[in-house]
């Protein structure tokens, strides 16, 4: 059996059928014995968390229904007993969020120990695990959302830096600068996107970019930008723009030689 929580949870058998897991207190329970899968977690955790610091009159008895109904569901070995609470009788690595994370470790050490080509087919995997919101079956999921989320950005940010050290700047730059958009506080991922503009030959881009970033950050911040952004626009600076290709326009310099046309391209 497989589990499902980076998403609406879902418990699927191995041959990828899923299980009927009806009703937001059952797929609740799940989700907090998943995300703990092969660890005990205690009566007063699943109560708390399940009805939401709201528990029932009879609250050990309630979750004792709730548990007999999960095992009909998964059937009776899922979900053990032990003292003071139950356990889903799983491996961590049965369950997605638990396999996203050791596919994103993998992932971060392969281009630490530069392979970006390991590094982008094992970060592809554990990003294709994610089928919507984390936990979205826990009804006070937040915190722990919140954990994961960044934890999910942290590994797109690492993807795409292995992708630029294949080359792949042209193909990145929709992506980043989407993500940029989400997130215009976040440097690293802006001197991703800047480095992105600079391997795609966009110099103009790159240094209209690196103002926009420059502006939000004092607007919002009252700060400059740090250091890997200043490099990177010292770096921009020193280098000769690269102007598009203009039908004719080896004529109109041939004409007047003293004058450049200005890049022109819009910012992605």
């Amino acid at each position: 059996m497989r589990y499902s929580i980076l998403g609406t949870t879902q418990a699927l058998r191995d041959d990828g059928t899923a299980v009927a897991v009806g009703g937001a207190r059952l797929r609740a329970l799940l989700t907090v014995l998943a995300l703990r899968a092969g660890r005990t977690v205690p009566a007063a955790v699943l109560v708390d968390e399940v009805w939401d610091g709201d528990p029932p009159a009879d609250a050990p008895g309630a979750l004792q229904a709730l548990v007999g109904r999960l095992r009909r569901a998964l059937g009776h070995a899922a979900v053990a007993s032990a003292e003071n609470g139950y356990r889903l009788a799983a491996e961590p690595d049965t369950v997605d969020l638990h396999r996203f994370e050791r596919l994103a470790g993998e992932g971060a050490r392969a281009l630490e120990e530069g392979d970006p080509a390991k590094a982008v087919g094992v970060l592809d995997d554990a990003l294709g695990l994610w089928r919507g919101q984390v936990l979205a079956d826990l009804p006070d999921r937040h915190a722990e959302a919140s954990r994961w989320t960044a934890r999910r950005l942290d590994a797109r940010r690492t993807r795409l830096t292995a992708s630029l050290a294949l080359g792949r700047a042209e193909r990145v730059l929709p992506e980043l600068a989407a993500l940029c958009g989400e997130h215009p506080l976040d440097e690293p991922l802006q001197a991703l996107r800047l480095r992105a503009l600079r391997d795609a030959g966009r110099t103009a881009q790159a240094l209209a970019a690196y103002e926009e970033v420059r502006t939000v950050l004092a607007d919002r911040l009252g700060a400059d930008p740090g250091a890997e952004l200043r490099s990177l626009h010292a770096e921009l600076l020193r280098q000769e723009p690269v102007l598009p290709v203009i039908p004719g326009a080896a004529a109109v310099r041939a004409a007047a030689p003293g004058r450049r046309t200005a890049p022109g391209l819009s910012l992605i």
